[in-house]
């Protein structure tokens, strides 16, 4: 074969490889990654509190390019509802992602489940939700602030 079809051979591969060693890696701390591993559970817990034993989760979201993008979150439960948040959401790609797609995926411990997230207007909800993270991650009073976006997880529709 011609050394430059040769070349866009090995490229290839080179690509499909790291697309797939990505995909065999859940994000971890700010790395992100692609699909999420682990048992996918499609009867959602009513109580989501067993969360808070969890101090970062994973949220794969939907994109434009067809590949998925999973991140690493923090999340608080409220009552047995489940939140997260996101930290200067408008200089991250992905929650705009969520706001066109709110059909994701979330992995706590080994057990991945599809769910939708709702984006929280209420100024009383989100009160009560920043102050579960005050006391999950035992930020200063005023730390509850650190996100400027929060959604409520439910069962997709």
């Amino acid at each position: 074969e011609p050394p430059e079809q040769s070349m866009q051979t090995t490229t290839r591969v080179l690509i499909m490889s790291c697309l797939l060693l990505l995909g065999a890696c859940d994000p971890q701390d700010r790395r992100p990654g692609l699909w999420l591993t682990g048992e996918e559970v499609t009867a959602l817990p009513e109580d989501w509190s067993f969360s808070d034993q969890h101090q970062e989760i994973f949220v794969q979201v939907g994109t434009p390019y067809l590949l998925p993008h999973s991140v690493t979150v923090w999340c608080s439960s409220v009552d047995g509802t489940l939140y997260l948040a996101a930290r200067d959401p408008d200089s991250k790609n992905w929650p705009g992602w969520v706001e066109d797609s709110p059909d994701v995926k979330i992995k706590i411990a080994d057990k991945v489940y599809p769910v939708t997230l709702v984006t929280l207007e209420d100024a009383a909800e989100i009160a009560g939700v920043q102050q579960a993270y005050i006391a999950k991650y035992e930020l200063p009073a005023t730390g509850g602030e650190f996100a400027q976006r929060y959604w409520r997880v439910a069962p997709r529709g």
